[in-house]
């Protein structure tokens, strides 16, 4: 009876999680991750300091994820038999889906235009290279691969520890990845001190990203997409968004990757997949692809709890 309670409950927070996500998506005022986040700028200005380098930044990557999740689990304690209410509190506030959605349509609206300019900042709001001077080709290019890239961060791996772990491990990714996004940088300024939080990012992602990749191999054409994985992936300076965006590429039958400017400098990047350079169309093509891959994902997870619990209660 234990193990079946388990389950539903897991349902129930799942199923309120998604639909708060549905309904809400990320708040726009009062989120916590705008704290969190003044928080992280806070102690990185105070703590960043050359002599300490790579233990100062271990150090509060550590402190800044552990308490909120320490946080968390003792509320879960004292709520008990309500504890699955913070579970979907928290799937909910990991979730990025509705949010990305939103943000990759808003730059291909304006490029079917043909409303460059507002393309070009309809991107520079979801990624950190220099669009001022792209073209069509680069505005639809660079929409895909954050796209591919972040549904495989915002929504992917999040549903992958929040099956394993619950809401915990649902917070446990957001946090993470948000600490990722600020200090991973190859910077003077972050190269010691963002290390460890870009590795532990890394190791979060690890699994998801290769089951991702999986999943638009599977969703999209299937031979280029493991051609890609197989070939370009480890070309990639990324260990996780390698596999994703190559077996993404190859699904949609597109060239992605390339050469992008960064800071005010060229970073050189390996072409992933085969195909034409991406257009403003394919960039509803990708939406799909993720999409596909998020029914797929749900379904497994409605699916795959109850098969264990009845082959334990069978065995």
């Amino acid at each position: 009876m234990f193990l079946l309670n388990h389950f539903w409950l897991f349902y129930a927070a799942l199923a309120l999680g998604l639909l708060l996500e549905v309904v809400w998506g990320e708040p726009r005022r009062w989120h916590p991750l705008v704290g969190f986040g003044r928080l992280a700028n806070a102690i990185e200005q105070r703590m960043n300091k050359k002599t300490m380098g790579i233990a100062a930044g271990t150090f509060s990557a550590i402190v800044l994820v552990a308490i909120p999740i320490i946080i968390f689990l003792a509320l879960k304690w004292i709520l008990r038999d309500w504890a699955w209410l913070l579970d979907a509190w928290a799937l909910w506030f990991a979730l990025g889906a509705k949010s990305l959605f939103a943000h990759v349509r808003a730059i291909s609206t304006p490029l079917l235009a043909g409303d460059l300019p507002e393309a070009r900042q309809q991107l520079q709001w979801i990624v950190s290279r220099d669009c001022a001077q792209l073209s069509e080709t680069e505005v639809a290019k660079g929409a895909i691969e954050s796209n591919l890239e972040n549904g495989a961060d915002a929504i992917f791996a999040t549903l992958f520890w929040f099956a394993l772990f619950g809401g915990a491990g649902a917070l446990l990714h957001r946090l993470a990845n948000t600490l990722d996004a600020m200090w991973g940088y190859r910077t003077p300024r972050f190269n010691e001190f963002g290390r460890c939080a870009a590795r532990l990012d890394d190791v979060l992602n690890f699994l998801p990203a290769r089951l991702v990749a999986v999943s638009y191999a599977l969703l999209g054409n299937t031979q280029l997409a493991i051609k890609a994985w197989r070939t370009q992936a480890r070309l990639w300076d990324s260990p996780n968004a390698g596999p994703v965006m190559a077996a993404g590429a190859g699904a949609l039958g597109l060239t992605l990757g390339g050469n992008a400017i960064y800071h005010g400098q060229v970073e050189v990047r390996t072409p992933l997949g085969f195909g034409p350079a991406p257009q403003a169309s394919d960039i509803a093509r990708s939406l799909v692809l993720v999409q596909k891959t998020l029914a797929l994902w749900l379904l497994c997870l409605l699916v795959l709890p109850l098969l264990i619990w009845l082959c334990k209660v069978w065995i």
